[in-house]
């Protein structure tokens, strides 16, 4: 029998996700349970969107949780290189070999094209895809166009008729219907891969023999196994794992929960909770305990016993579970190391001083000034927000606004945030200090402190966001029909910020 090997290919294109790391200790604990090998791989084929810093943000997160792997973009291995960026060489010679059988095609489709076809099929109810266009073309005229250098992808052939049917490790046999399967883009125009074909070449050269996933790939499995059969390889065996959901039993997002690692890291959690949390998520100790190490998990590790039901990432279990780990395993010296490396860290601590430094006489006035940066949500209410210029809805509106823009910062930096504060004072034309004043409160809890601005920097985008839903939440609330006008507000507002940075 092969030796185990299992995978886990992050996106370096935001935060690291709990979700990652919660598909990573599970592909790590069946690994080891079998003697077997834990590798990781980073998916970046998406140019615009992948980040050198959230690959080493995901790197850190997961080591952080106790996580490490056998092979990897930062410890090597056989089987690198262990970006996709990497590896376009490998891909364009086996996108060659589909072409050449006659297994993949070249579509020279625009993108007007496409969108127009999605409108007709969406008018006349029916399935949205590829309508086999380009398949029409002879070889002559394919060759042409690829000589003439006009741009294309290259797409995979689908069966008309007929089902996929394969097993699922924990759903048993699986039947989904070709005529289901879009004609999927495998190389894209700037002829970097899709994840789709990627995937499987990267998971066989590497010699994934277990594919343990989320369950919102089980409709690309077939995709996938096309694949294998077109080259003639040995697929892997599949694990679809149930998604982690919010209380409300909807698929766990960053709207409704905090979902980075990073947000656990600077709320103060244990990494040992934390992952022995996302443990439970879905499976149990045979015995039933709650309180377990990832090296008790991987010796009583069994992923048949994986429940389907959707696990709820439940922040006040993690609390409670958080607890029990500061009381019952750290002692006075261990809970004085773990406090100091976690509020007196060099790097957060050398941006906070120089705000203080001028505003105090004592050393013991550095507390009340910069309290609020070694706290969770703070105890504001709905009084603190009360304005002689701004309504309750006012600040609600504020607050909601820059949640949404913060969100799409494309990198964290004090210059963004003020821009953008900026930006939405210009355009609700309100002065700045009374477009500042609620993030004040939702931030600092005060409605005069140190640079808000710089606080939120400083606290990152993850603790900032917590905040000023906290304080959202606080006001009431933001009701469905509140949210619709709110959205329509953002785009208006996403309009006048075009030309203003231009």
């Amino acid at each position: 029998m092969a030796k185990v090997r299992t995978r886990i290919a992050p996106s370096p294109t935001g935060d690291p996700h709990v979700g990652t790391a919660y598909i990573a200790l599970f592909n790590r604990c069946f690994a080891r349970q079998h003697e077997g090998e834990f590798i990781l791989r980073i998916e970046d084929t998406d140019q615009t969107r992948s980040t050198a810093r959230s690959e080493q943000d995901i790197l850190k997160a997961l080591r952080w949780l106790g996580l490490d792997w056998h092979e990897g973009p930062d410890v090597g291995g056989p089987h690198g290189p262990y970006r996709q960026s990497q590896r376009s060489d490998i891909y364009r010679a086996h996108i060659e070999v589909l072409l050449e059988n006659g297994q993949a095609f070249c579509c020279f489709c625009t993108a007007e094209r496409l969108d127009a076809l999605r409108v007709s099929q969406t008018e006349n109810r029916q399935t949205p895809g590829y309508d086999g266009h380009c398949l029409l073309l002879s070889e002559q005229e394919v060759q042409k166009k690829r000589a003439e250098k006009q741009p294309y992808v290259v797409r995979m052939k689908v069966p008309e008729e007929g089902d996929c049917v394969f097993t699922d490790r924990l759903r048993g046999e699986i039947r989904i219907a070709w005529e289901q399967i879009d004609m999927q883009v495998l190389m894209k125009s700037d002829h970097l891969p899709t994840y789709h074909f990627a995937n499987v070449v990267d998971d066989h050269l590497m010699e994934i023999t277990h594919v343990i996933r989320g369950e919102e790939w089980i409709n690309s499995t077939p995709k996938h196994l096309l694949l294998y059969q077109h080259f003639g390889w040995q697929p892997p065996q599949f694990c679809h794992m149930p998604l982690l959901r919010n209380p409300d039993k909807s698929k766990l997002s960053k709207r409704k929960n905090p979902t980075s690692i990073s947000y656990y890291k600077d709320m103060g959690y244990l990494p040992e909770a934390l992952i022995n949390y996302l443990g439970m998520m879905g499976w149990t100790m045979p015995d039933g305990r709650e309180k377990f190490s990832i090296e008790e998990m991987q010796s009583a590790f069994d992923i048949d016993r994986v429940s389907l039901g959707g696990p709820v990432f439940d922040v006040e279990k993690l609390d409670w579970l958080n607890g029990k780990y500061i009381r019952e395993n750290l002692d006075v010296e261990d809970f004085v190391a773990a406090f100091s490396q976690w509020a007196f860290d060099p790097v957060r601590i050398s941006r906070i001083i120089p705000l203080l430094k001028d505003r105090v006489e004592r050393l013991s006035d550095v507390i009340p000034l910069a309290g609020f940066f070694l706290s969770g949500l703070l105890p504001v209410s709905d009084a603190d927000f009360k304005h002689k210029q701004l309504t309750s809805d006012d600040c609600k509106k504020i607050l909601q606004l820059t949640v949404w823009q913060l969100e799409q910062l494309p990198e964290w930096s004090r210059e963004g945030v003020e821009q953008l504060c900026q930006t939405l004072s210009q355009f609700l034309d309100i002065r700045i200090r009374e477009t500042l004043f609620p993030l004040f409160i939702a931030i600092t809890g005060k409605a005069v402190s140190t640079s808000v601005i710089d606080a939120m920097f400083i606290l990152g985008l993850d603790v900032s966001r917590a905040r000023l839903r906290h304080a959202i939440d606080i006001l009431g609330g933001v009701s469905k029909k509140e949210a619709k006008d709110l959205e329509r507000v953002l785009r208006e507002l996403e309009n006048y910020v075009r030309p203003v940075q231009a």
